[in-house]
């Protein structure tokens, strides 16, 4: 459930920034904007606004949504608003609108890489799970439930940072410190044994 409405926040997210695109550059090149709908289907929520007359609408099957503009060749257009038309627009104009979309999505995306890259992803905890017996996770006597809070004295923040360091350590073929918190808050000292781990062991998992 929970990934489903994930799915539709996001999807929701990018129809917004994808519409809003159309609608803020229609509205620049002087085009009246009749409806900005967030989805498809039955509207199930509407509000206007007198100042420029766009009826802004959630519609029950959230999977797209659409910008309808004043155009003679969806019905009939008053004299007084003929200059708000998007047929009327030159063309440069109307291929500017059209763009505004895609383009929209593409500055949200480097908006979002750009958040990636200052603040980075958070990585998945360092959380033990079953150990298998035979395992050099075992052999330490490491049990499942243990966060893993260093190896060798280098704080490890994820899974990928303790792999990495494992990687690293295993070429030596020596006994590797790990400091680890139980699942009832006590503090453990393990000495990892990696000496018999093969070059091919390397990209495998090493705790099970």
């Amino acid at each position: 459930m929970i990934t489903l409405l994930a799915f539709v926040g996001a999807l929701a997210l990018l129809v917004v920034f994808h519409e809003y695109g159309h609608y803020w550059v229609a509205r620049r090149c002087g085009v009246k904007v009749l409806r900005f709908s967030l989805g498809f289907g039955k509207v199930i929520y509407r509000k206007q606004f007198a100042v420029n007359g766009t009826e802004w609408v959630i519609s029950a099957i959230p999977l797209g949504g659409y910008v309808k503009m004043l155009d003679e060749r969806e019905g009939e257009v008053a004299a007084a608003e003929l200059s708000m038309a998007f047929n009327r627009k030159p063309v440069l104009q109307r291929m500017a609108i059209v763009v505004a979309g895609p383009l929209a999505n593409l500055l949200l995306a480097v908006l979002l890489y750009w958040v990636l890259f200052i603040h980075g992803l958070p990585g998945l905890k360092p959380v033990l799970g079953e150990v298998p017996t035979g395992t050099p996770a075992a052999s330490a006597q490491m049990q499942a439930g243990e966060t893993i809070l260093s190896v060798n004295g280098v704080t490890i923040p994820s899974w990928q940072e303790m792999r990495w360091e494992l990687m690293t350590l295993a070429l030596q073929k020596d006994k590797v410190k790990i400091e680890a918190q139980s699942a009832d808050g006590r503090h453990l000292t393990h000495l990892l044994d990696v000496s018999n781990l093969q070059a091919d062991d390397l990209d495998g998992e090493f705790l099970d």
